[in-house]
């Protein structure tokens, strides 16, 4: 997991796939349930601003949108912090930069200063957060990194299940603001989470008999430190349409959570009740990221799990559009179900595609341009979702634009990959099969080239011509002339050994 290491003392170390990392992982885990439940968390709140503030619906969704825009914008100025300063430092510094905003904004006189304190400051806190975390697992993990992606992914769906509760409990005890004050202390547990974050270190063992090239390969490492930000990840044309599916995706992805509590609601149902759905569909979501994550390890799969990707979108998205026919709890809370279902295969495959469409070489250039691209969709998401709400009154409708975009997504991403991806993988297949046969024809005549020096007195073109068809056509006239000339060539062999001892 060298590549994605930034590092550069361990760069080149193997990942363990456990030890250590099952504590970088369950900080991972802390960490993505704080950076996505967050957005989703804050909306139980949204009532309460819209009576405080006078604004509408739309306005309140541009919390949620700038939250995630800054948790995705800022790929590029997390991956250049941690190359400078390390994983640690930079989390333990979002960590206070999420709490601080949240105790700021328990203060706002105005929707605006919410924009500023909850949405910038707090999602600035949570991108230095979340990244070095995927950073850090990435390169604790090889082998079991479907697994290990799937289970920390699984930390938003707690989060989630933990939050929306506490958050409404938080509203009816002391309002929102002691309810925003109070999640800024908890806040404080990314610090926490960064100290986990102990960068790999080469053991002493191994650095023992090479002690020269070690400090060799550390100034090579160094000089690749601009790549965190290298542009040439575009070329790559897988990399190209998955951006470009992220984005259609990311714009429909968190709509439906943002607005189901509310849609409860306007159906008639208790505050208490409504946020119970988000409890819903995170449970079910806690079992399906981690499910999913083993199934997208498994040896069939690995290979394919864009299309498995693609798969999980459609789900997803036909749920969406399933789901804007609701007229009651019932129907909402089988909403809730498939959502979750759909909506944990997409949160465990998301990155574990990216790395694998990438490689771990670009992994921390690739996901920092990704988050920034995506960023701009996120922006527009919530908040064009919440201006339809309020010109046609209608949750139906942004349900069905979220399940269109996210259906859209998935048809981007596995037919243009069918279409312009396929081809590149047979490519190398048949020269592999091809070159397969010279390479072997190779290996059959290096051996005469290893055991021409041991006969010097005899002609070399002679041996030549008979060793070769020993290795591919053994005819019985000659098999007694070969054993003689082999007993010959290894006395020879043995001979010239003492000589040389």
């Amino acid at each position: 997991m060298g590549g994605v290491a930034l590092d550069d003392g361990g760069c080149k170390v193997k990942a363990p796939d456990g030890g250590w990392g099952w504590a970088v992982l369950f900080g991972c885990f802390v960490i993505t349930g704080f950076s996505y439940a967050f957005p989703k968390a804050v909306s139980v709140f949204f009532k309460e601003l819209i009576r405080e503030f006078g604004v509408g619906y739309s306005d309140t969704a541009w919390i949620s949108s700038i939250l995630l825009a800054m948790l995705y914008g800022t790929g590029p100025l997390c991956s250049i912090l941690v190359n400078r300063f390390g994983c640690r430092p930079v989390m333990l510094v979002g960590g206070l930069f999420a709490s601080l905003g949240m105790i700021l904004a328990s203060f706002a006189t105005s929707i605006i200063h919410i924009y500023l304190c909850t949405g910038v400051i707090t999602g600035l806190g949570m991108a230095l957060n979340f990244q070095p975390s995927l950073i850090m697992l990435n390169r604790y993990f090889s082998e079991k990194r479907p697994l290990a992606n799937g289970l920390a992914a699984a930390g938003s769906p707690v989060a989630l299940c933990c939050l929306s509760p506490l958050g409404q409990v938080l509203q009816y005890e002391y309002g929102w603001r002691g309810g925003f004050l109070i999640l800024g202390g908890i806040l404080l547990n990314c610090c926490a989470c960064g100290a986990l974050m102990r960068p790999l270190v080469p053991p002493k063992s191994s650095e023992a008999p090479g002690i020269e090239n070690a400090p060799d390969d550390g100034d090579k490492t160094v000089k690749p430190k601009p790549k965190l930000l290298d542009f040439s990840v575009f070329r790559d044309r897988g990399f190209l349409i998955y951006t470009i599916a992220a984005s259609i995706m990311v714009l429909g992805l968190f709509v439906p959570p943002v607005f189901v509590v509310s849609y409860a609601k306007e159906l008639g149902n208790e505050d208490t009740k409504s946020a119970l759905l988000l409890s819903i569909l995170g449970f079910i979501d806690i079992f399906a990221r981690p499910t999913c994550g083993i199934i997208a390890g498994l040896q069939w799969v690995r290979p394919r799990c864009v299309y498995l990707f693609s798969f999980a979108l459609i789900f997803n998205g036909i749920t969406d559009l399933v789901g804007s026919l609701s007229k009651d709890y019932t129907s909402l809370v089988v909403f809730c179900i498939f959502f979750g279902i759909s909506y944990g295969m997409v949160g465990a495959l998301q990155f574990e595609v990216l790395m694998a469409v990438v490689g771990t070489e670009k992994f921390s250039s690739a996901i920092g341009l990704v988050l920034m691209l995506e960023a701009i969709a996120v922006l527009v998401g919530p908040p064009s979702a919440g201006r339809l709400l309020d010109h046609t009154k209608k949750y139906m409708f942004v349900f069905l634009l979220a399940g269109i975009e996210v259906v859209l997504s998935a048809l981007v991403l596995a037919i243009c990959n069918f279409l312009c991806i396929k081809k590149k993988p047979e490519a190398p297949d048949a020269a592999a099969v091809e070159s397969g046969e010279p390479v072997e024809e190779k290996n059959h005549s290096s051996p005469p080239a290893t055991e021409e020096p041991h006969t010097p007195n005899g002609n070399s073109e002679k041996p030549k011509t008979d060793l070769r068809p020993e290795n591919v056509t053994e005819e019985p006239t000659e098999e007694e002339t070969f054993l003689k000339e082999e007993d010959e060539k290894e006395k020879t062999i043995t001979c010239s050994a003492e000589s040389d001892l």
